[in-house]
């Protein structure tokens, strides 16, 4: 069609075609306004640990269901070692008070679930430090705590003293550990076999070595050394001298928490850095009134870090007065001044013949 006619029709066309696009224009309009509305309402924001530990007054800190020296309750029902000292310290450097924490025992294999579920705000229970537990699982190790390895406790009457004369041997292991691995990866790099009882747990293992259902039991040394104590018999058992693994032990948080981890991270390295400064639970008023700018920093007087991290000024004054510096956690609860009496080996200062370091505080 051609001519006036065409032309008005093709006009009408346009008209109607506008209306469409006005109204579609005032309709996606609205939509966005009210999709933005919803939103703003719907997905409010979302309080990260460090605030929920805040808010709610109590550190949910995981630990082991019992492990000499580590986290074990003494017979009063009160937690003590090694990792629940840390967890205080870090109870203190949040809350103000070493004693706002509740702990929750995890075995090996609910201990990762527990972290991810948000039962528990961070964990410390000899966990080993791997590419596949950050990689594949999503936590974060907020650096080492303990240098470790995994060794062997052997009843004496198998008369050895070597891992490499542990052929054809019944060997107890928990299961879900890097330690089940290790093992499997120690004996084939050996050409040698052995029988696996694997358990559920720590405890069950233990329990199955002491009631003779294996002949070694396998796991870190620093444990072994506490399972050896436990024995009715002790003298009828020897931690073999090998270790056939790096196991760096630390506390683990979830890896989508960056401000958490980079507190609870920090909280390990101030206790190490006390330690190199000299700062202990003995001197802490002098360390206040020390003039010495790392001193000074330490004690936030200078530098501003508490603020940056979310914490008060004296926060890493606070991790110290809670439990004492990485040297007198490491001798109340591992070394001279304990029944295990380990000696600090790898978990001494670097400038002492260790690998134990912590970046400066500054």
């Amino acid at each position: 069609m051609t001519g006036p006619a065409a032309s008005a029709d093709l006009q009408k066309e346009r008209t109607d075609m506008s209306k469409v696009s006005w109204s579609n224009a005032s309709w996606l309009a609205r939509s966005g306004l009210c999709l933005a509305a919803l939103v703003g309402f719907a997905l409010p924001a979302v309080a990260g640990t460090l605030d929920t530990v805040k808010q709610r007054g109590t550190l949910q800190c995981g630990v082991s269901e019992g492990v000499v020296g580590f986290s074990e309750k003494d017979a009063q029902g009160s937690w003590r070692g090694f990792d629940v000292d840390f967890c205080r310290a870090v109870a203190a450097v949040v809350l103000g008070d070493a004693g706002k924490v509740a702990f929750t025992p995890l075995s090996a294999s609910q201990r990762f679930d527990a972290l991810k579920a948000g039962t528990v705000d961070l964990l410390a229970r000899n966990s080993t430090w791997t590419l596949g537990r950050e990689a594949e699982l999503g936590l974060a190790f907020a650096g080492i705590s303990y240098h470790d390895g995994q060794g062997f406790l052997a009843k004496r009457a198998l008369k050895v003293d070597s891992a490499l004369s542990l052929d054809k041997a019944k060997i107890c292991v928990e299961a879900g550990t890097t330690t089940q691995l290790n093992l499997a990866d120690f004996f084939k790099a050996n050409s040698m076999t052995y029988e696996e009882k694997v358990y559920p747990s720590a405890a069950e293992a233990f329990a199955a070595f002491e009631g003779g259902q294996c002949d070694v039991l396998t796991r870190d040394q620093s444990a072994l050394h506490g399972d050896r104590l436990r024995l009715a018999k002790p003298a009828e058992a020897i931690v073999l001298p090998d270790v056939i693994s790096k196991e760096p032990l630390g506390p683990v948080v979830r890896s989508d928490e960056f401000p958490w981890f980079t507190v609870v991270k920090w909280v390990n390295f101030a206790l190490v850095n006390a330690e190199e400064l000299g700062i202990s639970s003995a001197n802490l008023d002098e360390a206040l009134k020390s003039q010495k700018p790392d001193a000074r920093r330490f004690s936030g007087a200078e530098g501003g870090f508490g603020k940056a991290l979310g914490l008060d000024a004296d926060w890493a004054i606070r991790a110290v007065k809670a439990g004492g510096n990485y040297a007198e956690i490491y001798e109340r609860n591992l070394g001279t001044g304990s029944k295990l009496g380990i000696p600090r080996g790898l978990n001494q200062l670097w400038s002492m013949g260790g690998v134990l370091y912590a970046p400066p505080l500054r």
